[in-house]
């Protein structure tokens, strides 16, 4: 990977996207676009920020659910119902109106108010279950289980994974050679399943994972370690995105199989991220997404010795100017 320090150059993208249909093919177009690689540098590291806040729907999700989403609606669905913190369900709303397939988001109620107008406003119907988006998760099975009806989960389906892979794909277009890791959030897992598969088509076997979740919901770790699916009774965390009690059971072989370094970061390690990327770069981004950044500049240990690296910028849905004004001032305050 080559890094420039013009200005002129500092974005990169191929118009090009992977799931796009060649001429004269019936397949349906993505939903999701190429999303643009901005070069930097933090500290000694040269780093590539793959902007994925930058979909139609403001995060990743909208890769995998697309395809998804677009995979059930061929096959004559007339109803998506999915469970979701916020970023997933808003991409299910988003591709639902795409697509003409009314949706139903069911949510925890640690969804903030302001996700839940965005949800309201692209025509789905949302409903308020339980304290934690498993307990959501329970409602929305549930309603699935009427005809024609879909079940979009937010992160544990193969399709999920294989929409997700695209952004790999995309970065072997943009990245002149291989980067030594690759940065990603860990919630349930399903970017970090998407991100492993792409590393697999597009050769990648010697980039590293670094796989980041926040102290208060760090499920991967324990379950690695174990070699078993480890459930948390309480997840808590600002980057409610990333509160699940128990990543997708795939994910332990898939993780065995590479190169992948589990990593915590606090609360206030993952807003301190937010803020710097507001401040270097003018990308608002949510805390889960802070998640992943934040070990690039609290200078952490799993980073020494690398000199290039990609973070997957992965949402900036769940957030408002008013966040990150709190955090700055927290943070000058401390």
């Amino acid at each position: 990977m080559t890094f420039s320090a013009s200005v002129a150059n500092a974005y990169t993208a191929d118009s090009r996207s992977t799931f796009a249909p060649p001429v004269g093919s019936d397949r349906a177009a993505p939903l999701h676009i190429v999303t643009p690689l901005l070069q930097t540098r933090v500290g000694d590291l040269q780093v590539g920020l793959k902007l994925d806040n930058l979909q139609p729907a403001r995060s990743f999700k909208l890769r995998g659910i697309g395809l998804l989403c677009q995979h059930h609606a061929a096959r004559g669905v007339r109803r998506f119902v999915c469970s979701s913190a916020g970023n997933a369900g808003y991409a299910v709303a988003w591709a639902g109106r795409a697509l003409g397939v009314p949706v139903t988001v069911v949510i925890p109620q640690t969804t903030p108010e302001f996700m839940r107008v965005r949800i309201r406003a692209l025509g789905a119907e949302l409903r308020c279950e339980g304290a934690v988006w498993d307990e959501a998760n329970s409602v929305a099975l549930r309603l699935a289980e009427a005809a024609d009806t879909a079940f979009i989960p937010p992160f544990d389906d193969p399709l999920l994974w294989q929409g997700h892979a695209s952004l790999v794909e995309e970065l072997a277009r943009q990245c002149a050679t291989p980067p030594d890791a690759i940065l990603v959030a860990v919630g349930g897992g399903g970017l970090l399943l998407g991100v492993l598969e792409g590393l697999r088509r597009v050769g990648w076997q010697r980039t590293r994972v670094l796989a980041v979740e926040p102290e208060g919901s760090a499920s991967l770790a324990p379950s690695l370690a174990q070699g078993r699916v480890v459930e948390l009774s309480a997840p808590r965390s600002l980057a409610t995105s990333l509160c699940v009690k128990r990543i997708a059971p795939a994910l332990i072989d898939a993780c065995r199989a590479a190169d992948v370094v589990p990593l915590t970061v606090s609360d206030a390690e993952a807003t301190t991220a937010c803020v710097r990327l507001a401040e270097d770069h003018g990308q608002m981004i949510e805390p889960a997404c802070g998640a992943a950044l934040a070990p690039l500049y609290a200078d952490h240990a799993a980073l020494r010795g690398l000199r290039h690296v990609v973070a997957v910028v992965c949402g900036g849905q769940v957030v408002t100017l008013g966040d990150l004004a709190r955090w700055q001032g927290e943070q000058n305050a401390a």
